[in-house]
């Protein structure tokens, strides 16, 4: 058993507080840009664009997460509190928004510069499960998004929840969605027949969505929307959307090798 009692801001300088949630993103998306810029892209006009596409990928995710954030999870609570969806210093960011958030993105970017949408979306991919990984060691030291009651050897009390025990349900994440997947899509793209854009892609939903999932039945439902159909929490039935679209690219991105 381990005693959760981090303090959700990393350092502060005079009443600036830099939290560890904003340095998950930070180093997140400049490692990613560095292994893309230096081992990932292959083609010089794609690495001559992808400092401008970074700038629209930032954007992406921040305003789809949030939106994300409202539209799957506290939609009526930001009706009737308009002013409080441009707080995002509060929390309140969804994954499957920013996911959204980028692929939007990469599609504006592409048209504008006349290329492949699904190239720069393969590269996100590639480098997302770092980020992932970041960001659920964030929520772990934030003690949020924690897990369920459990009596496990590794099981946590995070103290600014409740003193019961619970599972690490960050670090399970972290691990299947950040390290694993990372590592998986690492291997296919060594596979000399993935090499159509869209293919990482399409994988990077598939396994995402089915870890996600399976995490899910491990991790706290948000407390004003509890389960719902067929007893599934809100990221299990959209990760099952997405698991359903990341099936179709796949397919149809291999039907005719």
């Amino acid at each position: 058993m381990f005693i959760n009692n981090f303090d959700p801001v990393a350092f502060q300088i005079m009443s600036f507080e830099i939290r560890w949630y904003s340095l998950a993103y930070i180093f997140g998306i400049i490692i990613g840009w560095v292994l893309c810029k230096k081992i990932f892209i292959k083609d010089t006009k794609v690495n001559e664009k992808f400092d401008d596409y970074l700038t629209y990928s930032i954007l992406g995710i921040i305003i789809g997460g949030r939106l994300g954030y409202i539209l799957f999870y506290n939609f009526n609570y930001y009706l009737n509190n308009f002013f409080d969806i441009f707080k995002i210093w509060h929390g309140g960011m969804s994954f499957h928004g920013g996911l959204l958030g980028i692929i939007i993105a990469s599609i504006l970017f592409a048209k504008k510069n006349n290329q492949n949408p699904f190239i720069y979306m393969d590269l996100v991919s590639l480098v997302a499960p770092i980020g992932i990984f970041f960001g659920r060691l964030a929520n772990f030291i934030n003690s949020e998004l924690y897990g369920t009651v459990s009596n496990v050897p590794w099981s946590v009390i995070f103290v600014k929840v409740d003193n019961l025990t619970r599972h690490p349900s960050q670090l399970y994440e972290a691990f299947l969605e950040g390290i694993i997947l990372f590592l998986l899509l690492i291997y296919f793209r060594k596979k000399n027949y993935l090499l159509k854009p869209g293919t990482i892609s399409g994988l990077f939903l598939i396994f995402y969505s089915i870890f996600r999932f399976f995490v899910e039945f491990y991790r706290v439902p948000d407390e004003h929307i509890g389960y719902l159909a067929f007893n599934l929490s809100t990221g299990q039935i959209v990760s099952v959307v997405f698991l359903f679209f990341g099936t179709i690219v796949f397919y149809l991105k291999n039907e005719n090798k």
